[in-house]
C-alpha cells in the first residue's frame, strides 16, 4: 500500500506552505485543493523547488461550500490513487474564515452562517467523501512514511479560541469560536469513529497554529504581542513536528503548534 498526502485548501497561506513543505521533506505525492486558480495555485506551491519531481503534485478543485465539488475531487483521487494500491497517511482539512465581532450587536446572519459552512459544515463534507482512504483494519502492512507521522492522521484546523474552558477573558469573536469549537467536536466524534473501525491504523486530532500572518489575521497584526505574530512557514514547520510526534493517546484532542493541548 502507498501513501499520499491531502491538504485542502493550499491555495495561499498555511495551506500552500503545508504543501510546499510536505513536497520539501517527504517522498509521497500531496493532493492539494483550491477553490479557484487551479494553475495558479500550482505555480505557487511548485515556485523555487528545483528538486521536487512536479508529477508528485495534483492540483483539484475543492469548494468548501459545493459538495458536488468535493465529490467530485474523491472521485479524481480514486482514479489517481485506487484504493486498493494506496491510503491517505495525512490528510490537512483547514479552511477558515473569520468576522471578527466585538460585540453582539455586530453579529450578522449571513456572515455567521457562512462562518460555519466554512469553519465547521466544510471539514464534515470533507470528511464525509475522503475519510473511506485512510488505512482500514486488516489492509496490510504499511510503513511509516519518512516525516510524516507514525500513524495516519486527520488533522482539522480548530483555533484556541475555540476552547470553551479558555474562553475567560475577551469574549466576542462570537461565530467564528463558535464555529471553531464545533470543530474540535467534530474531530473528537470523528476519531471515535476511527477507533471502531479503523483501531489504531488512523485518528484524528484538531490543531491550533498560532496566530499566522495571513489574510485571516490581518486586521491583528499590529495589536499582536511581540513575538507572536507567525510566518506561514514557522508555524507550518511547527504544526508538523507536532503531527509527526502524535501516538494513539493524542488522539481525538486539539494541539497546539508547541505540542501543548488545547482543553475543550
Amino acid at each position: 500500500m502507498q501513501p499520499w498526502a491531502l491538504v485542502s485548501p493550499a491555495s495561499r497561506g498555511i495551506g500552500l506552505e503545508f504543501a510546499r513543505r510536505l513536497l520539501l521533506t517527504t517522498k509521497v505525492p500531496v493532493v492539494a485543493t483550491a477553490r479557484t486558480d487551479l494553475d495558479q495555485t500550482r505555480e505557487r506551491v511548485l515556485e523555487g523547488l528545483k528538486d521536487v519531481k512536479e508529477e508528485r503534485l495534483n492540483v483539484l478543485k475543492v469548494d468548501f461550500l459545493d459538495e458536488d465539488s468535493i465529490a467530485e475531487a474523491k472521485r479524481k483521487v480514486s482514479e489517481l490513487f485506487p484504493p486498493k494500491e494506496h491510503y491517505l497517511h495525512l490528510g490537512l482539512c483547514i479552511p477558515g474564515i473569520l468576522f471578527p465581532e466585538k460585540s453582539p450587536d455586530q453579529i450578522n446572519h449571513d456572515n455567521a452562517l457562512l462562518s460555519f459552512r466554512v469553519n465547521t459544515i466544510g471539514p464534515m463534507l470533507l470528511t464525509k467523501h475522503f475519510w473511506s482512504f485512510l488505512p482500514r483494519k486488516g489492509s496490510g502492512n504499511n510503513e511509516q512514511p519518512s516525516g510524516l507521522p507514525a500513524s495516519a492522521i486527520w488533522a482539522n484546523m480548530s483555533a484556541r479560541v475555540g476552547s470553551i474552558s479558555d474562553n475567560n477573558a475577551q469574549g466576542g469573536w462570537f461565530s467564528y469560536r463558535s464555529s471553531k469549537a464545533a470543530v474540535t467536536q467534530l474531530s473528537k466524534s470523528f476519531d471515535n469513529y476511527l477507533r471502531l473501525t479503523m483501531k489504531d491504523n488512523a485518528m484524528c486530532v484538531a490543531m491550533h497554529p498560532g496566530t499566522v500572518k495571513t489574510g485571516l489575521s490581518e486586521g491583528f497584526w499590529e495589536t499582536t504581542a511581540e513575538g507572536k505574530l507567525f510566518s506561514p512557514e514557522y508555524s507550518v514547520e511547527k504544526l508538523m513536528e507536532m503531527l509527526n510526534s502524535r501516538t494513539m493517546e493524542h488522539r481525538g484532542k486539539c494541539w497546539d503548534y508547541k505540542g501543548d493541548e488545547v482543553p475543550p
